[in-house]
C-alpha cells in the first residue's frame, strides 16, 4: 500500500469492518495520564486503555521535557502485553483532539512498528457513525511477540531546532496564545524564528483530517514543501505529533523535537521570543 494517507489514517467505517472480520488487530484507547485521571467514559469495544504518560512516554525530566522518549525495552514489554505481534495492525485513538493518539502513533512508528493507524476523527467519529461503545475496556491479553527498535522516526534536539528555525521551517504546533507568550512571564513564548501553525488547523469542520490536497496546500503556505529543512515542536511533543501525522497523510515528513517547549524553556540559556513572530 503506497497511499500515505491510507498508511497513516483509518476511518471509523474501515475500523468497524476490520473488527467484524476478526483481522489481527489491536485497538488502543489513549488517555493523557491514567494514573492522574482514571478512565471514566465509554470506549470502542475491545479497546485497551493506555495512558500516554505511563505507557508510551518515558519519565519527565528537565532535559527530556514532560513527555520524553521511552526506554525501548520497557515499551516493547508494554506492546507485547497488549498482544501485539510484528504483523499486528494497531489502531490508536483518543477522545479529544487526536493529539494524544497521534503521539502514540508516532512513538510506535519511532519504535519500528509501521503497521499502526490513527483513527481519523477519534472516538467522536466512531460515535458519530453510530457505532457500538462499551463502558469496560478490554483486558490486555499478553502474549505478544513484537520486536521493537529505537530511532525509526526522525527526531531533533534543541540545537537542531534552533538552527532549523533560522535556516528552514520550524513549526510550533501549540495554540496561538502559547506561541505569543505573556510579557510578564519571560519563559513563555516560542523558539526564535519558529512559525505558528496550531495542529488544529489540519482538521476540518467535520472533525476529520482535511483532504490530502488541503493539507499539502496548508503546509506549502508555511514553506513546508520539502525544499527546506523542517522541524516540528509544541509544548511536550504531543500536538507536534498530530502535525506530523497530518504531514504523513499528505506525503510529507519532518522530525519531531520531542522535548519541545517543556525542555527548551527549562534551560535558562535558551533564548525566548514573544509576539506573533
Amino acid at each position: 500500500m503506497n497511499d500515505p494517507r491510507a498508511t497513516t489514517l483509518i476511518s471509523a467505517a474501515d475500523l468497524s469492518a476490520r473488527i467484524a472480520a476478526s483481522h489481527s488487530l489491536v485497538v488502543l484507547d489513549i488517555s493523557a495520564d491514567l494514573a492522574a485521571a482514571p478512565l471514566d467514559r465509554d470506549v470502542i469495544p475491545g479497546a485497551i486503555a493506555v495512558g500516554l504518560a505511563g505507557d508510551i512516554a518515558g519519565p519527565s525530566s528537565k532535559e527530556g521535557g514532560n513527555r520524553p522518549l521511552p526506554d525501548i525495552a520497557t515499551l516493547q514489554a508494554k506492546v507485547r502485553s497488549w498482544g501485539v505481534n510484528d504483523d499486528t495492525l494497531v489502531v490508536v485513538y483518543d477522545n479529544l483532539s487526536g493529539s494524544q493518539a497521534s503521539r502514540a502513533w508516532w512513538t510506535l512508528r519511532w519504535a519500528g512498528h509501521k503497521n499502526v493507524r490513527l483513527l481519523d476523527g477519534g472516538f467522536k467519529a466512531w460515535q458519530a457513525a453510530s457505532m457500538a461503545t462499551t463502558a469496560t475496556p478490554a483486558v490486555a491479553p499478553g502474549g505478544g511477540t513484537a520486536t521493537l527498535s529505537a530511532g525509526n522516526m526522525p527526531v531533533i534536539d534543541a540545537d537542531q531546532s534552533a538552527d532549523i528555525a533560522q535556516t528552514g521551517v520550524l513549526i510550533d504546533s501549540r495554540g496561538a496564545a502559547a506561541f505569543v507568550g505573556e510579557a510578564d512571564k519571560p519563559n513563555t513564548g516560542h523558539i526564535p524564528g519558529a512559525i505558528s501553525s496550531p495542529s488544529a488547523v489540519n482538521i476540518g469542520p467535520d472533525g476529520l483530517f482535511k483532504s490530502t490536497e488541503e493539507l499539502k496546500a496548508g503546509f506549502a503556505a508555511l514553506g513546508a514543501d520539502g525544499s527546506k529543512p523542517l522541524g516540528v515542536y509544541c509544548g511536550s511533543g504531543i500536538a507536534a505529533a498530530h502535525t506530523i501525522a497530518a504531514m504523513h497523510a499528505a506525503g510529507l515528513d519532518a522530525p519531531l523535537y520531542v522535548g519541545s517547549w517543556s525542555a527548551w524553556s527549562a534551560d535558562p540559556a535558551r533564548p525566548v521570543e514573544q509576539g506573533e513572530g
